[in-house]
């Protein structure tokens, strides 16, 4: 694992590109372009060459219920998770060893498993609420955590539409100090946190977490935002389609980053990174 270079990473004061690699049939973007473990494998090359710093792989779809998305993913078993990640790993790590690799998970073996194969940090989407062995994975292996806010056993409405917060900034503050606080306990060194921006939150919901993004600052931890093709971005553009939506991910990104984001994780990483070096020159 590169939990080393990783941490040295964090400690440097840019920000930093995380690749999105998904290796399913139904991802709400780029759903089964890069299921064949060689496939996705080059892709993952061709995003180390745009700047990506970490490359983030999931082998279960997360995308969400409601009136705009259908019935959201189907479950995907153990088996086959571990059939769709673990070759794509070990592809990317045998051309490219000093690659950090995310696994996109909430099964605690998958993680493991993937960890053993190379991976370095864990991208758990429920906040490590999903599987209870998930934070004594982390903390055995000395692997990073991403805790994120919005999927998982207390996130089981129907659809997006029937979330409602008094204080969405405030309530989604709260829960993720809680599972920070988890993380500790648990012995996990390294901890991140993700607002979940598309996650049991509406439109109004992702808008105002992302205004108020310096807020999390509170949290004590590096903060990863994904807002890469979602939709609240096509909404703000008028309904267009995820992979229209480009320039508005690029644009919630820098205004991400310029309160207090660490972590971009992104489908686009070319455009990301050349914005943002555009972005730290305007800066310095």
């Amino acid at each position: 694992m590169q939990t080393t270079r990783f941490n040295e990473l964090l400690s440097e004061p840019r920000p930093l590109v995380m690749g999105v690699l998904n290796v399913t049939p139904d991802s709400f973007s780029d759903g089964g372009l890069f299921l064949a473990a060689e496939v996705a494998a080059r892709r993952a090359q061709e995003m180390l060459a745009e700047g990506a710093d970490i490359i983030d792989i999931g082998g279960q779809s997360t995308r969400p219920r409601g009136s705009a998305y259908g019935s959201g993913a189907p479950p995907v078993t153990l088996d086959e998770e571990l059939r769709r990640v673990l070759p794509v790993v070990d592809y990317i790590l045998s051309d490219f060893p000093d690659t950090i690799i995310s696994i996109d998970t909430v099964k605690a073996e998958v993680a493991r498993r993937a960890l053993d194969t190379g991976a370095t940090i864990i991208n758990d989407v429920s906040g490590a609420t999903e599987d209870g062995a998930m934070l004594s994975v982390a903390a055995s292996l000395d692997a990073p955590i991403i805790l994120m806010h919005g999927y998982g056993p207390e996130f089981q409405k129907s659809t997006i539409e029937e979330y409602r917060y008094n204080d969405v900034v405030g309530q989604v503050g709260a829960w993720l100090e809680r599972r920070v606080e988890q993380a500790h306990i648990a012995g996990v060194r390294t901890i991140l946190a993700d607002v979940g921006i598309g996650f049991a939150k509406t439109h109004e919901d992702n808008l105002a977490l992302i205004r108020h993004h310096a807020e999390f600052d509170c949290l004590g931890v590096p903060m990863v935002l994904g807002v890469s093709r979602k939709s609240t971005i096509g909404r703000i553009l008028g309904g267009i389609p995820p992979q229209e939506r480009v320039s508005g991910s690029v644009a919630a990104a820098l205004y991400g980053v310029a309160h207090g984001a660490k972590i971009i994780r992104t489908h686009d990483v070319r455009q990301t990174r050349e914005a943002l070096q555009v972005w730290e020159a305007i800066s310095e």
